[in-house]
């Protein structure tokens, strides 16, 4: 159990970390809610009645599409741009989709790698763009949910002001939509642009995430 532990450190403690803070979203969030509630003469919700409402789903998916917003456009981008000296990029000369010595598919897998990755077919070459179509799926569908809930969270005010509601296709034309949508994406440009520069010039022992300390400057691809 404790090599389990170990061997899966990351995974476990992000995992734990998302359900406490979707929980903190929670009760904060119903707390709020239940505050604008009763300033406007209405009854509280229950917690049940708020973690299934669209006002929290929306909360709540806005954020997810613009993370794997930021992961989809870095593993796509990633393939064809590199920043020198980060080791968030790829080595200056290795520009594209690399040789397929490189990446060890086809005759050139070794005994360990993915079955997929010896075909030369049309697996081998969807597994080879696995991460990316994955990541980019969750993006679509999470902003699609986005959509559709802030759609409902939408007309309920609108309903509350004695508005008419809108349809969903009016709704993407809102600024409400759009308001929620890019707030959300120029902070993820601006962190993961942000990640690639910094670490040109910084340093932190011991991550994978980090050049070694003593490294140059302008040694790109390495990690600690």
């Amino acid at each position: 159990m404790r090599r389990v532990l170990r061997d899966n450190g990351i995974g476990l403690v992000f995992g734990g970390l998302f359900l406490l803070m979707l929980l903190g979203q929670a009760v904060s969030g119903q707390a709020q809610y239940n505050d604008q509630q009763v300033a406007y003469g209405a009854e509280p919700v229950s917690f049940l009645q708020y973690v299934t409402s669209s006002t929290f789903a929306v909360d709540v998916v806005e954020n997810w599409q613009s993370e794997y917003l930021q992961f989809f456009l870095y593993i796509f981008l990633t393939v064809w741009l590199v920043q020198r000296g980060s080791p968030e990029s790829k080595d200056i000369e290795k520009v594209g989709t690399e040789s397929d010595e490189d990446q060890k598919v086809g005759e050139h897998a070794r005994d360990d790698s993915p079955a997929w990755a010896r075909l030369t077919d049309w697996r081998g070459g969807l597994f080879s763009r696995s991460l990316g179509i994955v990541m980019g799926t969750i993006f679509v569908l999470s902003w699609l949910a986005q959509s559709v809930a802030g759609w409902a969270a939408y007309n309920s005010e609108q309903l509350g002001n004695r508005e008419d509601p809108v349809t969903w296709l009016g709704y993407l034309g809102e600024p409400d939509f759009w308001n929620r949508t890019l707030q959300n994406w120029q902070s993820e440009m601006l962190a993961v642009g942000s990640m690639a520069v910094l670490g040109v010039y910084l340093r932190q022992r011991g991550s994978p995430e980090s050049k070694p300390v003593g490294a140059a400057h302008a040694d790109t691809g390495e990690t600690g």
